[in-house]
């Protein structure tokens, strides 16, 4: 009995670190998650769902600014470094089971989304 129960509780967990991975995949992955986790509610899904979407809304800002030339260009090239490095971050702590913010902006997301 004891064995099912824990075997319920690994595919459980299991399920939410995959809609954690989702999200991060794309802006699709993030709208994907984002409705597999709408009945479940789950805190570890949610953290990351909210995580991502703070990084795509980043990228948006990131592009915007590229529209401007040459200095633009120089600091959306920049950015887009620094986004790809916070993403994969991102990324391993939901491969790896983790709920830790992604370094600098993380936190700030975590305020911004937490009516979500």
């Amino acid at each position: 009995m004891e064995n099912q129960e824990s075997l319920a509780g690994n595919i459980e967990k299991t399920e939410d670190k995959s809609i954690g991975i989702i999200a991060y995949l794309s802006l699709i992955g993030l709208v994907a998650a984002f409705i597999m986790n709408k009945d479940k509610n789950n805190e570890f899904a949610t953290y990351h769902i909210k995580q991502s979407l703070g990084l795509c809304l980043v990228g948006f800002a990131i592009f915007i600014v590229g529209l401007i030339p040459v200095l633009g260009w120089v600091a959306s090239f920049a950015g887009s470094l620094c986004l790809l490095v916070l993403w994969i971050m991102g990324l391993l702590n939901a491969v790896n089971g983790k709920q830790e913010p992604v370094p600098v902006l993380g936190s700030k997301f975590e305020t911004w989304f937490k009516n979500m």
